[in-house]
């Protein structure tokens, strides 16, 4: 019997809050999300949110458009 598993994403060494890396990793396997659909995927609350996606903006890592958060390539 095999098991099949998803190829492991590195996270980012920059990335040191156990929220942030949350966040990414729920991104890499949406590829985008609202602000609400990572709220309600997460259970976090969206001023946490707000701050997490602003960090990972700040880093390159995600692109923001309104409320649409994607993950860059």
């Amino acid at each position: 019997m095999s098991i099949r598993t998803a190829p492991s994403t590195p996270i980012p060494d920059e990335l040191a809050s156990p929220r942030a890396k949350l966040v990414y990793l729920y991104l890499t396997t949406t590829r985008e999300a609202t602000i609400d659909e990572l709220q309600t995927g997460l259970g976090l609350p969206k001023i946490a949110l707000y701050t997490i996606v602003r960090t990972l903006r700040e880093r390159e890592l995600v692109e923001k458009d309104g409320e649409q958060v994607t993950l860059r390539k």
